[in-house]
């Protein structure tokens, strides 16, 4: 692995999704305007409503943004035999995946950091712990977006294909991460897959910083994300060949 390399391919990718304006627009703005819509669903209800769900959007929106945008993005450098000319280059599969994950990582970064800032200063969420690592939990959780999408990404044909494993992959994940009811009332077999799921692992660090200033298990909960995040990219190098089939 060269970092002389990983660099030049994140730079390239950082390069592409500038002149992508569309794509820029909805890795950025898109989870800011639908976090937007929820408090304002909510505001006229009674209790702190955006309070309660408000956690759970900042580990969602960022996470399945990302998913989506890298996966068909990866599918399209793959498709287009884009890849397949990088890596018979004097190019390592960690050069191209590190490169990707750094690029989409940044992307992320500025991503979760708006998210944060919105919801926190602008929308009132309230927040017992410190607002930095909020920031770091959102953007482990955009980045594990990333590290999925391009595992995925290989095993479609096109960007329909990518996008048709969202109901395996992100769906259940949605479903089961306690945004709609408790990870800890759901039935037993429910409760054992929640655990697995990495999203769970994210949004239950994000409620934790809205409750209490203790760190302890919110850096318990941000390994977890991390580790999963380090095994997408890991089994996304598996499904780099050097040749396109």
């Amino acid at each position: 692995m060269s970092l002389r390399i990983t660099f030049a391919i994140a730079a390239r990718v950082l390069t592409q999704l500038r002149r992508d304006h569309r794509t820029l627009a909805i890795m950025l703005v898109l989870p800011c305007l639908l976090i937007s819509l929820l408090w304002w669903m909510f505001d006229d209800l009674p209790g702190n409503t955006f309070d309660q769900l408000g956690p759970a959007l900042l580990a969602m929106f960022p996470f399945i943004v990302m998913f989506l945008v890298t996966s068909v993005t990866t599918l399209r450098e793959r498709s287009g035999g884009t890849l397949e000319r990088l890596l018979a280059m004097p190019m390592g599969k960690l050069d191209f995946l590190f490169g990707y994950a750094i690029a989409f990582g940044l992307v992320a970064a500025v991503q979760s950091a708006a998210a944060v800032a919105l919801s926190v200063g602008l929308l009132g969420l309230s927040i017992e712990g410190p607002v930095w690592l909020l920031t770091v939990v959102a953007v482990a959780d955009a980045v594990l977006g990333s590290a999925l999408g391009l595992f995925v990404s290989a095993f479609a044909r096109t960007e329909f294909q990518a996008v048709q494993f969202m109901p395996a992959l992100v769906i259940p994940q949605i479903l089961l991460c306690g945004l709609f009811v408790p990870r800890a009332v759901l039935p037993d077999v429910l409760n054992a897959i929640s655990d697995v799921l990495p999203l769970s692992y994210a949004v239950d660090a994000m409620e934790h910083l809205t409750r209490s200033s203790s760190t302890g298990e919110v850096w318990t909960d941000l390994a977890v994300v991390t580790a999963y995040a380090v095994a997408g990219l890991a089994l996304g190098a598996g499904t780099l060949r050097r040749r396109s089939e």
